[in-house]
Parts: structure tokens; C-alpha cells; sequence
């Protein structure tokens, strides 16, 4: 399992501590039972199990999210984690704090597109 303070990444997305939420940042609601932090065109999505202390933001833009976690203990972990049982990313391990989610995108002949997992 990875662990980090500042920054990560995960497939195709980037984790970054940030100071603090945007002022337009909207909670997500989970759904059933874990916050998709960002959807698989595979069907294997990117979770993080719903906690008390755990809150998933939005802003509209879909390459960009907001994780915030206010409580990280042995007992109380937050993980990241995606859900294919082969070729799998690694499990991230995510330490108390705000965090910018990032989609990220690369380059193509026909403009930027975002990386696809």
C-alpha cells in the first residue's frame, strides 16, 4: 500500500494537498456505500469508502475534485482504491487533509483529451 504526504498518483489521477476547498465546492453524495472519486470507462472505477470524517467535493468541472479528510488513523484509514481484481493500481493510503483531485489529460493531434484508465 502507498502512503504519501503531499502528492500521488493513482492511474490517471493525481492527488495534491491543497490549503484549502475552493469556495464553490459542492459535496458529493456516495453511492452505495463509497464515493467515486472518478469513473472507469472500463466499469472500474476509482473509491473511497464513506466514512464519517470523509468528504468528496465537486465544482463541475469533471477533471477536478476535492477530497477532504479530516481524521487519518490506524483505525480510521481513508484508501483509495481501484476496483479491478487484475492489472490493478495500487492502493493509496490518504494522510488527514484537503486534496485537489486531477483527471489527467495528455495531448493529441486533435486536441487535448483526458487519459483514459
Amino acid at each position: 500500500m502507498k502512503t504519501f504526504k503531499d502528492q500521488a498518483a493513482q492511474g490517471d489521477l493525481m492527488i495534491i494537498r491543497i490549503r484549502e476547498l475552493p469556495s464553490a465546492a459542492k459535496k458529493v453524495e456516495s453511492e452505495k456505500g463509497v464515493f467515486i472519486v472518478a469513473h472507469s470507462e472500463t466499469g472500474h472505477n476509482h473509491v473511497i469508502a464513506d466514512r464519517p470524517g470523509v468528504n468528496l467535493y465537486t465544482t463541475g468541472d469533471p477533471m477536478i475534485s476535492y477530497l477532504e479528510v479530516i481524521e487519518a488513523t490506524d483505525v480510521t484509514e481513508t484508501l483509495l482504491e481501484h476496483l479491478r481484481s487484475y492489472d490493478t493500481h495500487e492502493t493509496i493510503k490518504i494522510p488527514a487533509g484537503i486534496f485537489e483531485i486531477r483527471r489527467q489529460r495528455e495531448y493529441s493531434p486533435e486536441g487535448w483529451r483526458r487519459v483514459e484508465d
